[in-house]
């Protein structure tokens, strides 16, 4: 049956509302008639701006006491026979990825206009929105797989069409990873589900819930099941050494696409390590968690001396993903709450400090016609506000106190620091690097002389500076006052690592909270009720909320 979350007496299925709306602004985008193109953006950016919305008011009606349960489950049987149901729900771990898939991609729609091919370029974008939404909520192995591989095609198109000189390449290139480690997880997916029927006696499911309280897979089994789902994962993250796509992809990509890319695309490997790796196989993440680790720290250091080298503005900000990137491993590994809430958090940060840093260059690129740094300089003097911008968020991205990305990195450091002590201090040596290429970049592109064009540089636009506001504000207010983001992760983190504590013989977190244990069981399961509430805490809006 259907959970419907209920408010001021309306009821709305709003989770499968967030992934059919963009589907559906897709479509009237793709069928409008090409005589009115002045429809096109109007119609995709009011689709995703709705879809936005449904976003901020899923944040605001979310129950902050049931934040370890699963809110607002939407299940329905797709193909009994297979036992695929739509099944969707959001809990602290996947709710802030969700707020900020639509928060990111009105602001792509409003900022960069594609230049040809209007239609095309927005139905993608709105298809892009739909499968990334169905990702972050879908709790059906088949559904996650789906949504998973769907986002490939239009950001394929998205970079093939709208993209740069070396657009085909590159497409190519983020496609044929993608794809590979992809593939070898359908088969992971299905060999769970079938290994799970045989020792229970029971029908096949994808039901992440009832496949991950189960337990059901032998230990070598599930470690090998594991590296299936991993390597997909991983590629996607992407982990060094299988991040050579990503600068390609970015790089080429347009302004929107690199937005999205960075933003929410790349998250969608480490919210899978989180929602489906460590809860499906926390035994295998345990025992692997040294290999990642060590390419977390070894991305770290490895996408910062790389970017240092770039003589492009924008592959720089693409190496830039890998080092932040690595951080989020790190902590996602340490498998303690502050480890596991530091990543989560970054991947929110990185989100929008990075989103932002990828619509600057666009802007700059947009009135100079080159990234290289060498060709730019003292941009500062005729630009200056778009100077301060491009400060603000440089900062962010640093990790800079009282701006959004320092409360993640202080997370991960200290959850890395409490579990594997020596992994900490080489990735403390990627925060120095951090600091030395981006301001090192800044220096360059916006100080010095300004000759020839860079001396007639236009200032931020109106338009321009209403579409950073948003992210700015982001920036600043979590960077001051992350709390209300925190107290809604932190009761779905502990009930993760209690859920990882109690499957892994002789594991216990090494501190939490910062020196107080986490006891096994003190969280909540997540589980569903007959009725497929969720612990009795699914319907949102009913007499109990």
């Amino acid at each position: 049956m259907s959970v419907l979350a209920t408010t001021s007496g309306v009821s709305f299925a709003v989770l499968p509302a967030l992934v059919l709306t963009p589907a559906v602004g897709a479509l009237i985008v793709a069928v409008l008639p090409r005589r009115r193109p002045e429809l096109l953006k109007l119609v995709a950016v009011a689709t995703s701006a709705v879809v936005g919305a449904m976003a901020v008011w899923l944040l605001t009606a979310f129950d902050t006491g049931h934040g370890a349960d699963l809110q607002f489950v939407s299940r329905r049987d797709w193909i009994p026979d297979l036992g695929i149901q739509w099944l969707l729900a959001v809990d602290g771990i996947s709710l802030f990825l969700v707020v900020l898939t639509g928060v990111l991609f009105p602001i792509a729609l409003l900022a960069v206009d594609p230049g040809h091919d209007d239609r095309a370029y927005y139905a993608w974008l709105l298809l892009l929105e739909a499968g990334v939404m169905g990702v972050f909520l879908a709790l059906d192995l088949v559904i996650f797989f789906l949504c998973f591989e769907v986002v490939l095609v239009p950001m394929y198109f998205l970079i093939g069409r709208w993209g740069h000189d070396n657009r085909a390449y590159a497409a190519t290139k983020f496609f044929l990873y993608t794809m590979a480690g992809s593939a070898l997880m359908l088969v992971g997916i299905l060999t769970l589900a079938f290994l799970h029927a045989d020792a229970t006696g029971g029908d096949v499911t994808f039901d992440l819930v009832t496949l991950a309280e189960a337990q059901s897979l032998g230990t070598t089994t599930a470690r090998w099941v594991f590296l299936s789902f991993a390597l997909a994962f991983a590629v996607k993250v992407p982990i060094f050494p299988l991040h050579t796509w990503l600068p390609d992809a970015h790089t080429e990509a347009p302004t929107a696409g690199s937005v999205i890319l960075a933003g929410v695309l790349l998250k969608l490997g480490t919210y899978g390590f989180l929602r489906f790796g460590l809860y499906l196989f926390p035994e295998a993440s345990h025992y692997f968690a040294p290999a990642f680790l060590t390419l977390g720290v070894v991305g770290i250091i490895y996408g910062a001396v790389v970017a240092t080298m770039q003589r492009d503005l924008k592959r720089l900000v693409a190496y830039s993903s890998v080092a932040h990137l690595g951080f989020i491993v790190l902590g996602t590994f340490s498998l303690n709450t502050e480890g596991l809430e530091g990543s989560l958090l970054q991947m929110v940060n990185h989100g929008v400090s990075t989103g932002a840093l990828f619509l600057l260059v666009g802007m700059v690129y947009e009135r100079r016609h080159t990234r290289r740094i060498d060709e730019l300089g003292g941009l500062q003097k005729s630009a200056p506000i778009l100077a301060a911008v491009f400060t603000v968020v440089m900062l962010s991205s640093i990790g800079l106190p009282g701006l959004n990305g320092f409360v993640g990195e202080f997370l991960i450091l200290v959850g890395a620091f409490n579990a594997h002590r020596w992994w900490a201090v080489a990735a403390a040596g990627g925060v120095i690097l951090a600091a030395l290429y981006l301001l090192w970049a800044y220096q360059r592109v916006f100080h010095g002389p300004a000759e020839g064009d860079n001396a007639s540089v236009s200032d931020l636009r109106l338009r321009e500076g209403l579409v950073l506001a948003p992210l700015l504000v982001l920036i600043v207010g979590m960077g001051v006052y992350p709390k209300p983001v925190i107290e809604r992760m932190e009761p779905a983190v502990d009930a993760l690592v209690a859920h990882v504590e109690a499957h892994v013989e002789g594991f216990t977190e090494p501190t939490s909270r910062f020196g107080a244990d986490v006891e096994a069981g003190s969280g909540h399961d997540g589980g569903y009720d007959a009725d497929g509430h969720s612990d009795g805490h699914g319907d949102v809006g009913g007499d109990d909320h």
